[in-house]
């Protein structure tokens, strides 16, 4: 139970430390198996909420009777319900609006690693922007959020393509990447 508490402290400690990178270097590539994406969850949080229940069930399945067509919507529900907690004010709730990305990843062996999210958006085409988070002695299970939310969702649009890397010693280690990332 300790064990958990102090990992998830120190997770959330890394989180607080996301560092905006104003160019872009390409690294070398040294795949290697000590070092995995596990998830990635993906939610883009703009001023439509979902469709209503009837609507939405009919969209995802053919058979509105299906017993995951309830399903999707609840949790769709709850990401808006999470994102939106605490803003209270108009400001507040358009200051969220953007694109949050949660990538689930492994170390097998303690390594000093940096997870970077290299990312396009609509506005600005080709530009790529990165972020990074660094992690010392890294070993275990690890959780790491990216949000390009407010002023950096509203002046450059949506995120249209993206790739996340684990870095060590300055190699890529490990990669992940949207379906449209060339």
């Amino acid at each position: 139970m300790f064990l958990l508490a102090s990992m998830s402290l120190g997770n959330s400690w890394a989180a607080d430390q996301v560092k905006i990178l104003s160019k872009v270097e390409p690294l070398p590539v040294a795949l290697s198996n000590d070092f995995q994406f596990r998830k990635t969850k993906l939610f883009y949080l703009n001023e439509n909420p979902p469709k209503s229940k009837k609507s939405l069930s009919s969209s995802l399945s053919n058979n509105p009777n299906s017993p995951t067509a309830g399903i999707a919507e609840a949790s769709l529900g709850f990401e808006r319900t999470y994102r939106m907690y605490g803003a209270i004010s108009n400001t507040d709730r358009v200051q969220r609006y953007g694109n949050y990305m949660d990538f689930f990843w492994r170390v097998k062996r303690p390594a000093n690693v940096t997870i970077r999210l290299e990312y396009r958006q609509e506005k600005l085409r080709a530009f790529v922007q990165a972020r990074e988070i660094s992690y010392a002695n890294a070993k275990g299970n690890y959780k790491s959020e990216f949000n390009i939310i407010g002023d950096d969702y509203f002046q450059d649009g949506r995120v249209i393509a993206w790739r996340c890397l684990l870095i060590e010693n300055g190699h890529i280690v490990a990669e992940n990447r949207s379906y449209l990332w060339e």
